[in-house]
C-alpha cells in the first residue's frame, strides 16, 4: 500500500489523542502512536488498523531528551512527519487555604505540556523547512487567554505554549511550514472531570478531533472551540485583569477556601 500521509500524535491515549488517531486513521495514512499506557495504546492500534492505516506505537518518555531527541531523529530520517500532533499533556491545581500547586507537579507539567511540544519542534521543524512542507499542532487551552485562579500552573503552561505556536508559525511560513495552535475548552476526558469548576459546553473528544482536524487541513492559526466560550475567554484577557478575575468569582472558578 502507497503511503500518502505520515501523522505522529503523541498523547494518543488520552481522550483527544485517540479521537485523533482514529480520525485521522485510513488507508494510505501512516499513523506514529505515542502513549503512556500499553493496553490502551495497543488496543487503539489494532482498532487504527482495522480502519486502514499503517501503525507504529512508541512508549518512550517525551520528557528525557535522550530519549526523544534520537527517537525523533530516527522517525525524521525513516519517513518525515506530515503532520505532528503534540498533543500529551496533563494538570494541577492549587490546594486549600492558599496552598499553591506541589511544586514537583507543576515542574511536571511544564516539562510536558511546554517543553515537550518545544523539543519536538526544534528536532522536526527545521527539516520539514528544509522539505518545504508539513504542519505542527500545538496543543493550548482556552485558559491561555486569561490564568485560571484554580490552575494556574496549567494557564501558565498553555499560555506559553500559545506564544510559541504564534511565533514559530510567523518564523517558518515562509519555508511553507504551518503552525497550528489548538485551543479547547472543556472536553470530555479524565483530566477534564478531574479538574475543580464548573464545566459548560462541555464537547465530546470525537467532536473536538473533527474540529481539530478540519482546522488544521486549513491551516489556521488557532483552532479555539467551543465558539461562546472560546469569545467569553477572549473577553477575560482584554478586560481590566480587577474585572475578569472578579467575573471568574462569580463563575465559580476562585481558589479553594477550605
Amino acid at each position: 500500500m502507497a503511503i500518502s500521509r505520515t501523522v505522529l500524535i503523541t498523547g494518543a491515549t488520552g481522550a483527544i489523542g485517540g479521537a485523533l488517531a482514529r480520525d485521522y486513521a485510513c488507508p494510505g495514512t501512516r499513523l506514529i502512536l505515542h502513549g503512556r499506557r500499553r493496553e490502551v495504546l495497543d488496543t487503539l492500534a489494532a482498532e487504527c488498523r482495522e480502519l486502514g492505516a499503517v501503525v507504529e506505537v512508541s512508549r518512550i518518555d517525551l520528557t528525557d531528551d535522550q530519549q526523544l531527541h534520537p527517537w525523533l531523529e530516527a522517525l525524521a530520517t525513516r519517513y518525515l512527519p506530515d503532520i505532528v500532533i503534540a498533543n500529551a499533556g496533563k494538570n494541577t491545581q492549587v490546594g486549600p487555604q492558599g496552598a499553591l500547586e506541589p511544586w514537583q507537579e507543576v515542574s511536571d507539567l511544564l516539562a510536558i505540556n511546554l517543553r515537550t511540544p518545544m523539543a519536538m519542534a526544534s528536532v522536526l521543524a527545521p527539516r520539514m523547512a528544509s522539505r518545504g512542507s508539513g504542519q505542527l499542532v500545538l496543543i493550548s487551552s482556552l485558559a491561555a487567554w486569561h490564568g485560571l485562579p484554580i490552575t494556574p500552573g496549567y494557564s501558565a503552561s498553555k499560555a506559553g505554549i500559545k506564544a510559541y505556536g504564534e511565533g514559530l508559525r510567523g518564523h517558518l511560513a515562509p519555508f511553507g511550514v504551518g503552525v497550528s495552535v489548538v485551543m479547547p475548552g472543556y472536553v470530555r476526558s479524565a483530566m477534564c472531570h478531574a479538574m475543580p469548576g464548573p464545566k459548560p459546553w462541555l464537547w465530546s473528544p470525537e467532536r473536538a478531533a473533527r474540529r481539530i482536524r478540519t482546522g488544521v487541513a486549513r491551516n489556521r492559526a488557532r483552532i479555539g472551540f467551543p465558539l461562546l466560550l472560546n469569545i467569553g475567554c477572549w473577553w477575560l484577557a482584554v478586560l481590566p485583569a480587577a474585572v475578569s478575575q472578579r467575573l471568574l468569582r462569580l463563575m465559580g472558578y476562585g481558589s479553594h477556601c477550605s
